[in-house]
């Protein structure tokens, strides 16, 4: 393995997703210096996105005018089940032909430095335990809302990921049995329910039906551009057929957080992924009801339920984070 250069004290946090990789240098006080996105062509096959990410780093490492030699290490956060022992990605759902992919290796042996691999939800929790919470809660529960519904577990003030690595896949877990079927195959998972996927699909479904919205006027009948921001614009400006959606989102997100709260009884919750960046205003208020609401009596008491503010920034302050750690 590449020799760790944590001397500078600069390392590189990068967020490897279906459609973009985003990448961010990190100073010693884990302040965002520098960052780069570019598309992740996920369709041109793993060897080729690979070959994207080191571009990525290097792009970042020019952006922040330092040579790769003084970055201590790269810290990467992939779609899917990740073996963080090894840094081998055993299976990425958005990342087409991306089966035991030894990400870690791959990448060392092409840019020289240590990197570091986890599943990208995993890392959100941790940028958000470390920079938002200062490290302080023993116990955390991430759900990012997002295309998906990723989750990360801070367990005993350590990353929880699982006898087999795949610990935290909240997404996955079953709310409606008799619910619309998800991209994993299971009907009525929380992703199929309260995704940005599902909350597109709901609106689009209510239009074909006759419901009236201002995203037509917005945006034109196919809604192709629908953006989570576009949603909020509508309810602020007195869209009930948005509002009732999205008020259906965050129910479904209440219950799902009173299912975590009731197994691992956290001392915080925590929503983020771009859903919750742009509705969190919208969405808060009626999730902390609805966990109070299916909750067993005292199991919430002392619990936060809070809204990131590292927005989009998660992803790559939590592999900075992690990068940071392997190269001490």
């Amino acid at each position: 393995m590449p020799e760790a250069n944590p001397k500078n004290g600069f390392v590189i946090g990068v967020d490897l997703g279906g459609t973009k990789i985003f990448a961010g240098v990190f100073n010693p006080a884990l302040e965002c210096v520098a960052t780069t996105k570019v598309s992740t062509k996920a369709q041109r096959g793993p060897d080729a996105v690979i070959e994207r990410i080191v571009r990525s780093v290097q792009d970042v490492a020019d952006e922040a005018d330092l040579d790769l030699k003084q970055i201590g290490a790269v810290g990467i956060g992939a779609p899917g089940a990740v073996d963080g022992d090894s840094g081998t990605v055993i299976f990425a759902p958005n990342l087409p032909d991306w089966k035991d992919v030894p990400l870690k290796k791959e990448l060392e042996k092409r840019l020289g430095i240590t990197v570091v691999v986890e599943n990208d939800a995993n890392v959100s929790v941790v940028g958000v335990h470390e920079a938002e919470l200062k490290g302080k809660p023993r116990s955390v529960v991430g759900i990012f809302v997002g295309t998906g519904i990723g989750g990360g577990l801070i367990l005993n003030g350590a990353l929880y990921s699982g006898f087999n690595h795949t610990a935290g896949e909240i997404g996955h877990m079953l709310i409606d049995v008799n619910g619309p079927k998800c991209g994993c195959g299971n009907k009525g998972c929380f992703e199929a329910l309260a995704s940005r996927s599902a909350i597109f699909q709901r609106i689009k479904a209510g239009i074909k039906e006759g419901e009236k919205t201002l995203l037509t006027e917005m945006l034109g009948d196919d809604l192709d551009d629908m953006r989570s921001n576009d949603l909020r614009k509508a309810i602020r400006r007195g869209d009930k057929f948005v509002e009732h959606v999205i008020e259906q989102a965050a129910e479904y997100i209440g219950i799902g957080v009173s299912n975590l709260v009731n197994i691992l009884g956290p001392e915080v919750v925590v929503l983020g992924g771009g859903v919750m960046e742009a509705l969190a205003d919208e969405m808060m208020s009626v999730i902390i009801k609805t966990a109070k609401d299916h909750a067993m009596p005292g199991t919430l008491k002392g619990v936060e339920i809070i809204a990131s503010k590292l927005g989009d920034n998660a992803g790559i302050t939590g592999s900075a984070v992690l990068a940071r750690r392997a190269a001490k």
